[in-house]
């Protein structure tokens, strides 16, 4: 069994698992996420090839992070993740992309996100579940943020934090890439 399909599958058993738990039928997980029955039908069964976008609806909807949708189980107290080890979510056109890390366990979990963004290109996201916190630190370049339409410039050594649950774009600025670390903060429980 290659990577991507061992991954396809503990994704399938981790959504399968916590729709169950949740107490939702498969229509209705569809309905609250927003994501067509066929798609959610075919990622329960390991088939499929499920969007970036997919995968943060289902998890804010069921309450968990997205790298809970997708981790294995627990190997030991003290987890060290490699960048390269971690394939990316989200690949843009000019060579953006990003890597969920990892995800901390908890009553309030959080996701460590790595990005990088070239100049001129974006990823927007839709909104998440309310109590939903994001920070963006910049490491290197620049990047603009935008939240509600307002566009927040921030550069190498700052830091950026705003409720997650409205419309928000991640754009690179200058003539550099931007590295940058992202933290999602998740409330406890689902939507």
């Amino acid at each position: 069994m290659t990577e991507t399909e061992a991954a396809l599958r503990t994704l399938a058993h981790n959504v399968r698992a916590a729709r169950t738990r949740a107490g939702l039928s498969l229509d209705e997980l569809c309905r609250r996420a927003k994501v067509s029955k066929g798609a959610l039908a075919g990622l329960e069964k390991a088939q499929g090839n499920p969007n970036f976008a997919t995968l943060v609806r289902l998890a804010d909807t069921l309450g968990l992070s997205v790298s809970a949708l997708m981790e294995g189980p627990a190997e030991g107290r003290v987890r060290v993740v490699t960048a390269n080890a971690v394939m990316p979510l989200w690949k843009g056109e000019r060579g953006s992309e990003a890597r969920l890390m990892l995800t901390t366990s908890g009553s309030a979990p959080v996701e460590v996100w790595r990005w990088t963004l070239e100049p001129g290109e974006e990823y927007p996201s839709h909104p998440h579940q309310t109590g939903v916190v994001e920070t963006v630190s910049v490491t290197a370049g620049q990047m603009v943020l935008v939240v509600d339409g307002a566009e927040h410039p921030v550069e190498a050594g700052q830091t950026a934090a705003f409720d997650g649950d409205t419309a928000h774009t991640y754009r690179g600025a200058g003539t550099e890439g931007c590295h940058l670390i992202m933290t999602v903060h998740l409330p406890h429980g689902p939507a």
